[in-house]
């Protein structure tokens, strides 16, 4: 037969026994308060800024590119179907830049974040989880 024995007065309270919320939901709620604290940081707001920078008029110019391949292929079929190289028309090397096209804006996005937007990005994170930020120092290097 198991008995229950009354907690000992010499042991400090449990936080549940406080009233306290544990310690992850404390956490959590923490991590909460300074994410939005930090959308009103300026240097949140150059974030966007940059991002936005690239993102729209690279969005903007490939998805004309696309259009154009589009609406000539549809209403310009004599200008697509004119052979260029043997049997490759005008359409298939249109086609074909459409796949270069959008790795050449992946790799200049690449670039242009490594540059312009990971170091501040990198910074935000840091001071958001709580840890010293290391001027030019990247998640995953030794510093």
């Amino acid at each position: 037969m198991t008995t229950h024995s009354a907690p000992d007065s010499s042991e400090p309270p449990q936080p549940a026994e406080r009233g306290d919320p544990p310690p992850a939901v404390a956490a959590e709620a923490d991590l909460e308060a300074r994410s939005a604290a930090m959308h009103a940081d300026p240097r949140f707001d150059e974030l966007r800024r940059r991002l936005l920078r690239f993102v729209v008029p690279a969005s903007i110019a490939f998805f004309s590119w696309y259009l154009l391949y589009v609406l000539m292929s549809a209403y310009a079929r004599g200008v697509m179907s004119t052979e260029v190289v043997g049997s490759a028309n005008v359409a298939l090397f249109f086609g074909l830049l459409q796949f270069v096209t959008t790795f050449g804006i992946a790799i200049l996005y690449s670039r242009y974040a490594n540059r312009r937007y990971d170091p501040l990005a990198d910074e935000l994170r840091d001071e958001l989880e709580g840890q010293p930020a290391v001027p030019g120092a990247r998640k995953g290097d030794d510093a």
